[in-house]
């Protein structure tokens, strides 16, 4: 990867860590998720609109398509990731969440995009899966459907994040959406999906603007923001390498779920996490 790339993954980890910590201390399910998201559509609609007017970007059809399918996936991992922090603690379901995002990513940056990472970048990858092991702790516990539970909502995110990873590459890269439009779209397109949703659980809404008004506006500036960089990045270097990259927000995660939530297995935790900032090291080099 580039250094701009590297700095660019990096700043997104911190924002990206920091939005789903006050994510899961709001826990305030869908009424939450629209919330952000019409705070965001608020708060990045004149860059918006200036990328429209001043850059004049081609969007015909396919860019539609993929501003849609956009909006559809992130929609869904929204409402998973919301889910899972609603029932497990944040040092358990974002590294899980997060980790098996990039390793569907690469594998799927190799089979479909035809992305060849070196040997050293596939062993970065493979630590940061290495970790995720770790960090699942005693298989044992995945008979109990208490700590099953949680699990399986992560894993479908991480599912979730592959897909929108490798499409949302095509669209910055191959059909040239902007980041921050492709980003924009994505939110409104989740305040559409939700809408209906809002209007009939209009005091859910309220309570969460009550309760949690800050947690929002923090999720609304951070979690576009974030994206963006990352977007950005993936215009310079191969997803391959920017997907697994990313992910050193792992560790700042299971550090903010440990010390922030006074959450447990902080050791086993943060040991996983720490597997993955070495394969973060790994695919630099590589």
């Amino acid at each position: 990867m580039t250094g701009l790339a590297i700095t660019l993954v990096l700043a997104a980890a911190f924002g990206h860590a920091a939005w789903n910590y006050l994510s899961k201390k709001a826990s305030g399910g869908t009424a939450f998720i629209w919330l952000f998201a019409s705070m965001s559509v608020l708060l990045y609609l004149p860059l918006a609109v200036w990328i429209l007017v001043v850059q004049k970007p081609v969007i015909g059809w396919y860019q539609l398509g993929f501003m849609l399918g956009s909006a559809a996936l992130h929609s869904l991992y929204f409402v998973l990731l919301d889910k899972g922090y609603t029932i497990g603690d944040l040092s358990l379901i974002y590294p899980l969440a997060r980790g098996t995002g990039p390793m569907l990513s690469t594998i799927a940056a190799i089979v479909f995009l035809g992305e060849h990472p070196s040997l050293i970048a596939l062993s970065g990858a493979g630590l940061i899966g290495l970790g995720i092991i770790v960090i699942t702790g005693n298989p044992i516990k995945m008979k109990d459907p208490a700590a099953r539970k949680p699990m399986i909502f992560a894993i479908l995110c991480g599912i979730v994040i592959a897909g929108y990873t490798i499409s949302d590459k095509l669209a910055v890269s191959s059909f040239l959406i902007p980041p921050l439009l492709l980003d924009w779209s994505s939110n409104l397109g989740r305040v559409f999906l939700l809408t209906p949703y809002a209007l009939k659980n209009w005091d859910k809404v309220k309570e969460q603007w009550t309760l949690h008004k800050f947690e929002a506006l923090g999720v609304a500036i951070l979690c576009p923001l974030a994206y963006i960089l990352v977007l950005t990045a993936m215009v310079y270097s191969p997803v391959s390498y920017i997907a697994p990259a990313r992910e050193v927000s792992i560790l700042i995660g299971t550090a903010m779920g440990a010390k922030l939530l006074a959450e447990g297995n902080v050791k086993v935790r943060l040991a996983g996490a720490s597997a993955m900032v070495v394969g973060l090291a790994a695919l630099s080099i590589g």
